[in-house]
């Protein structure tokens, strides 16, 4: 069984940054892609961020790119999303997924495991 552990939201003012980060438990985090969602109230969860297995290739939502940022360390089991430039329209619950693999996807019934999600506020 997989677990998915995401932390670092919490309140901010527009501008302003947060490092959100995802601590996966089990031997084969580097064989799959990991995503962030993000669902804000009365809204659909949508597709944030995704990395590619190795690191090597990220994708972004256009309402993201340039702002966010997502890496991964597999020798720590982890995924983190660097947010800067904040907006008042960032303000949702993020939640990490495992992609079923083998190639990052935007869907989110391409992922199979996620985390119980952390909450982004951001103040105007």
């Amino acid at each position: 069984q997989v677990q998915l552990v995401e932390s670092g939201g919490g309140l901010v003012q527009a501008g302003g940054s947060l490092r959100l980060s995802c601590a996966a438990s089990g031997r084969t985090f580097r064989s799959y892609p990991m995503g962030w969602f993000r669902q804000a109230p009365g809204k659909e969860r949508e597709f944030v961020a995704g990395i590619s297995r190795s690191g090597g290739d990220t994708y972004y939502a256009t309402s993201v790119s340039g702002r966010f940022t997502i890496s991964r360390d597999n020798a720590k089991n982890t995924v983190t999303l660097q947010m800067n430039s904040l907006k008042p329209e960032d303000t949702a619950v993020y939640y990490c997924a495992r992609g079923r693999g083998p190639i990052v996807a935007t869907s989110r019934n391409e992922y199979d495991y996620w985390g119980q999600g952390t909450q982004v506020t951001v103040s105007s």
